[in-house]
């Protein structure tokens, strides 16, 4: 069944505003002792991911309750269903324990299989990011597009490392040690949600991390896509949110971006 523009739509709306629900959960939360609990030796959860995630997943089902849901605390669904909501409660959860406001919710709607429509709301500096396929990209209500930088020294990068930094074979310190040369800079904020939503409204160029997670990029990437840029895995191919790697940029810059990456 194909989607009409004016249902998409409605999806998106309903998305942001869940979102800026559970943000306001995070916002109020910031700067309080927290209960935080590891899945792993430096990958925290604290009680505030886990209750925007219910306040999340709530809102969903009780609009629709034969959608199903991925979420990063692992209180989604795994049944089969045309709609599936791909939700991060609390995208840089580091920076949030210890209360650096650089945090936000992701919401992204996958269609039979394809990224519908994503929202990405930062509480601390109110800005919600949305778009849908075939609409464009906004930030609250302006349109967003990307940069047109062509040149790899002019460009600001962001980029991030995943919790198995200190085991991984590809742990990304080389490759950031090499762009910080090539590159005007290189900023690490922190959530990669947002730092792709920054190079989709034009405050960054290009963006590059492995080990991400499906509910890190899910909403993003049609977000950026939607504002004139492009995604791929950083040696070019195909990019998909459960691909182990994504390099993002304006469209000329990409190619430029790949080979300062892979050397080829």
């Amino acid at each position: 069944m194909a989607m009409t523009r004016k249902q998409i739509q409605a999806l998106t709306r309903f998305a942001g505003e869940t979102a800026r629900g559970a943000g306001e959960i995070l916002r109020k939360g910031l700067n309080r002792r927290h209960q935080i609990n590891y899945k792993g030796r430096i990958d925290p959860v604290t009680e505030v991911d886990i209750k925007s995630e219910r306040y999340i997943i709530t809102q969903i089902l009780k609009r629709f309750p034969d959608h199903a849901v991925l979420a990063e605390e692992g209180s989604g669904s795994n049944k089969k269903a045309d709609f599936r909501w791909i939700i991060d409660p609390l995208d840089g959860t580091v920076n949030y324990a210890h209360g650096f406001p650089f945090y936000c919710v992701s919401i992204g709607l996958e269609y039979q299989g394809e990224i519908l429509a994503g929202v990405v709301y930062d509480p601390e500096r109110d800005e919600l990011f949305h778009a849908a396929r075939g609409m464009g990209a906004f930030l609250n209500k302006k349109r967003i597009t990307v940069t047109s930088e062509k040149k790899l020294q002019r460009a600001l990068l962001a980029t991030g490392f995943g919790y198995n930094v200190g085991t991984a074979r590809k742990n990304n310190l080389g490759l950031f040690s090499r762009m910080v040369k090539k590159a005007q800079a290189v900023r690490r904020p922190g959530s990669a949600a947002i730092d792709l939503c920054w190079l989709a409204a034009g405050r960054l160029d290009g963006f590059w991390e492995f080990y991400l997670h499906p509910w890190d990029t899910a909403a993003a990437v049609v977000i950026i896509e939607e504002a004139g840029g492009t995604v791929s895995r950083i040696d070019g191919r195909p990019y998909s949110v459960f691909s182990k790697d994504i390099m993002a940029s304006n469209t000329v810059l990409h190619p430029v971006l790949r080979k300062a990456l892979t050397g080829k």
